[in-house]
């Protein structure tokens, strides 16, 4: 059934469904993971430690995409949106997949905030939704805008010698800026400054806990 066809409660369900498969499932997605051919080079225990505290909170913030895009799509007006949403959030599930790889391979888990991460995002997707889908995609626009210079600065901040994680990150990063262009493309409005001010400052708070939790 495509979103042309559901209801508001057919929504909900596949957003509730969603939610499920995100925080308790093994992740999804089929595409081959950039750093699994990269070589696997030895890391201190403190280089360890760092990486993982890094790619816990990327895991963290895909973790909260598909909160968001489920939380746009649930409300958005028009179908052709509510699908966009659901597109993206399908192509971040390798994301997730990715980074959940890169975890286990240092010995590491996923952030045990997860739920709340999802479910702040969640309600955020929906309650800048319900401002119209114009304002919707621009929340996008600019979300996607501030993952890749938040991936940027943590490609800066990787060990030189990290190249699976770095081939992961960089990939996420080129992916992340499309959905952002076709958010804009889409006709998503420019959100106001302090607006993008508040985006910043709530997802410093994700980053900063994530590391450690």
């Amino acid at each position: 059934m495509s979103d042309r066809d559901q209801s508001l409660a057919d929504r909900f369900i596949a957003s509730a469904d969603n939610a499920l498969r995100t925080l308790f499932a093994p992740p999804g997605g089929s595409r081959p993971n950039p750093g699994a051919h990269r070589p696997k080079t030895p890391l201190s225990p403190a280089q360890a430690r760092h990486v993982a505290g890094l790619m816990r909170v990327n895991h963290s913030g895909e973790v909260a995409a598909q909160g968001l895009y489920q939380g746009h799509a649930v409300v958005a007006r028009d179908p052709a949106v509510a699908e966009e949403m659901h597109h993206a959030a399908e192509e971040e599930t390798d994301h997730l997949r990715w980074c959940a790889q890169r975890l286990e391979e240092l010995d590491a888990g996923p952030s045990r905030l997860a739920p709340i991460w999802y479910a702040g995002a969640w309600t955020i997707g929906a309650l800048s939704g319900l401002a119209g889908d114009r304002w919707s995609l621009g929340f996008i626009a600019e979300t996607e805008r501030q993952v890749v210079e938040h991936l940027n600065g943590h490609l800066d901040r990787l060990p030189v010698e990290d190249e699976r994680s770095r081939a992961i990150l960089q990939r996420m990063a080129e992916e992340e800026a499309v959905h952002g262009a076709a958010a804009s493309e889409s006709g998503g409005s420019r959100l106001p400054g302090p607006v993008r001010g508040l985006m910043r400052a709530t997802a410093k708070v994700m980053t900063r806990t994530a590391y450690w939790f």
